[in-house]
């Protein structure tokens, strides 16, 4: 290990700014066919070419996007395009480059040590560092102030530029910066931004330090179009290089990876409760309602991890039913979707309608809506039953429904109970056999449970909902 600066010169050390060094270590992955961005879906075709771009112009980079878009995670996957180590200046508050050291600090401590002066080494996950822009975030937080603790300490006056406290951007010197919601900094604090993106200044109090840092920036932020909390000052946008868009999951399938992968679902739980394909897709469907509408701010966005929260509380609401009833396995059912709508009011923002509506109202809405959705694709659309429609595929069901007297479901009924309430309507099977000949067997009593309430939600069976259950039975 190279300790002093003399061992790192004899070795043939070349200096690089942390853009080249990005741009170098993304040429090899381009050129292997690889990417550092793994867990990032949907991106592909969109976000991640134009992001590359960015890297490879050496671009200080702003996404540009609503909540829940992976801004911040493209941002600290990035982290992986640094070299594993590099050398800096032993001490140095700004991580000094040995062979081109730019604080006073470094400078000196070279001068009066040569060749024998120490060398550290800075692992890439040192290299990143993050804040989020609120409104009382101040220029000395950001760029630095003068240290009264450290001049008197170094029996220094305020006029020496060693008093000096230096803020986060300078002490992320050599490394990628974050600031997250940019729109929420104060203007006059974004104006102190535009000297160091430019020409590397840094100004604090009396003092005109020229430090060219080496920072690859990168900002995070809503449309400003869709906020009223604040905006990126256009000098600023102006010396930002490259501005990307990211964007929501375009299809449920694209969606249905993402939750699946970030949801906090243990072994105990996955082994205990199954998630019918068919449960899956109806929760995704739920974000893409939600998404449009009419009872929702779409200025907000519906974020990802909406459906995340609504993946964990679906199966943890299973799971409570199978503790209940002493079961060592269960099957998510529809009802089930009752347990997420706390995870869906806490993650929408509505507007005036809505909110008159109230947030649980629009969670059953946006459930329902879903499910008739989803509906056509899987069979044949539902026509209004009239006396004259009895050629209606959808009849002689709810005609049986009718005539038993209705379908009782009990939230909390054990699963041979749940079995025994659907199988007793036997044109479900008739039909699931017609459109469905090869669904899996664990996923059969989903899909009856989803006939029912596509059915209901269609005004062709009545849906009651108990305290402890749901009713289906004639529609009045």
């Amino acid at each position: 290990m190279i300790t002093t600066l003399g061992a790192l010169k004899a070795s043939g050390y070349q200096s690089t700014s942390i853009k080249d060094e990005l741009r170098a270590n993304l040429i090899k992955h381009l050129e292997a066919g690889t990417t550092v961005f793994q867990g990032v879906h949907g991106f592909e075709d969109s976000v991640l070419p134009e992001l590359e771009r960015a890297i490879l112009s050496r671009h200080n980079i702003n996404l540009l996007g609503l909540r829940g878009q992976a801004k911040t995670r493209l941002a600290r996957l990035m982290v992986e395009l640094l070299d594993e180590y590099i050398p800096v200046v032993q001490g140095s508050e700004i991580n000094d480059d040995p062979l081109a050291p730019i604080s006073r600090f470094a400078i000196d401590l070279i001068a009066e040590h040569g060749d024998q002066t120490p060398i550290a080494w800075l692992h890439r996950s040192q290299r990143y560092s993050e804040k989020l822009a609120t409104p009382d975030v101040t220029v000395a937080d950001l760029i630095g102030d003068i240290d009264p603790i450290k001049a008197a300490n170094l029996k220094l006056s305020y006029a020496d530029d060693r008093v000096i406290h230096f803020g986060m951007i300078p002490r992320a010197n050599r490394c990628i910066f974050v600031l997250n919601e940019i729109p929420d900094l104060q203007a006059r604090n974004q104006v102190a931004l535009f000297n160091i993106l430019q020409e590397g200044d840094v100004q604090i109090r009396g003092f005109s330090i020229r430090l060219p840092l080496d920072i690859q920036f990168v900002f995070t932020a809503n449309p400003e179009d869709y906020t009223n909390r604040g905006s990126i000052v256009t000098p600023l946008k102006d010396r930002i290089g490259a501005q990307i868009l990211t964007h929501y999951p375009q299809t449920i399938a694209v969606a249905r990876k993402i939750s699946a992968q970030e949801a906090r679902i243990n072994q105990a739980q996955a082994s205990r409760v199954y998630v019918p394909d068919l449960a899956y897709n109806l929760l995704e469907q739920i974000i893409f309602e939600a998404r449009e509408s009419e009872y929702v701010d779409h200025k907000s966005g519906v974020s990802a991890r909406m459906s995340i929260s609504m993946l964990e509380s679906l199966v943890s609401t299973a799971e409570r039913r199978a503790l209940i009833n002493g079961e060592a396995t269960t099957t998510v059912r529809l009802s089930d979707f009752m347990g997420v709508i706390p995870a869906i009011t806490g993650k929408v923002e509505l507007v005036y309608e809505g909110e008159q509506e109230g947030a649980a109202f629009v969670a059953e809405q946006l459930i329902g809506a879903a499910i008739k959705t989803l509906w056509p694709s899987m069979f044949p659309k539902i026509e209004k039953l009239t006396k004259k429609s009895v050629s209606s595929p959808y009849a002689a069901t709810v005609d049986a429904i009718y005539q038993q007297g209705g379908v009782l479901l009990y939230d909390e009924c054990d699963q041979r109970e749940y079995a025994s309430c659907l199988n007793k309507v036997k044109t479900l099977d008739d039909l699931i056999q017609e459109h469905h000949p090869n669904v899996e067997p664990r996923d059969l009593l989903f899909l009856k449970e989803f006939m029912l309430w596509a059915l209901a939600e269609q005004q062709q069976l009545g849906k009651d909902r108990l305290q402890n259950g749901f009713q289906f039975n004639e529609f009045l």
